[in-house]
């Protein structure tokens, strides 16, 4: 098994996504990237621990591999729009990958670079490529949400 660590704005809809993909083994919600040990939900809505809300994938490489989550990743969100996923706005909802060895880098950074290079989007993507941290699980209520409650919304 191997891991990848996404974020792409609202965690919720992002986790579902890859929880439905095969080959995905295992998904949880939580935030990484910032400085405050163990953060609540509410401490990184407050646009000030430096936290991203993320998705991490456990993922077997024999099934599917990691250029084909960074591409499900991409296909996700906007990458174009800085600290922003539709409605929701702060630092907590920006664009990032967090690789987890070198191989995960340079497929990022390689893939972020087509992406660009390819014309698909009019704005230069913003996402950061940047080296895994502490994962800080999010509380067991935002664990599969969509699956627990339906469709719902990214605000509470």
């Amino acid at each position: 098994m191997a891991t990848a660590t996404f974020g792409a704005g609202c965690f919720w809809g992002v986790e579902e996504a890859f929880r439905r993909t095969p080959g995905v083994t295992e998904t949880a919600v939580g935030y990484m990237g910032g400085l405050l040990e163990n953060p609540s939900y509410q401490a990184v809505c407050t646009d000030r621990t430096g936290h991203a809300e993320v998705v991490q994938v456990q993922f077997d490489p024999s099934q599917i591999d990691y250029e084909r989550l960074l591409e499900i990743f991409w296909e996700l969100h906007d990458p174009t729009t800085l600290n922003r996923q539709g409605p929701d706005v702060g630092t907590q909802y920006r664009s990032s990958v967090f690789y987890h060895d070198e191989a995960q880098q340079a497929a990022a950074v390689g893939l972020k670079a087509r992406l660009q290079a390819s014309g698909r989007f009019r704005r230069p993507i913003v996402t950061e490529i940047t080296p895994a941290s502490t994962f800080w699980r999010a509380e067991e209520y935002h664990q599969k949400y969509i699956q627990k409650n339906g469709g719902a919304s990214c605000h509470l």
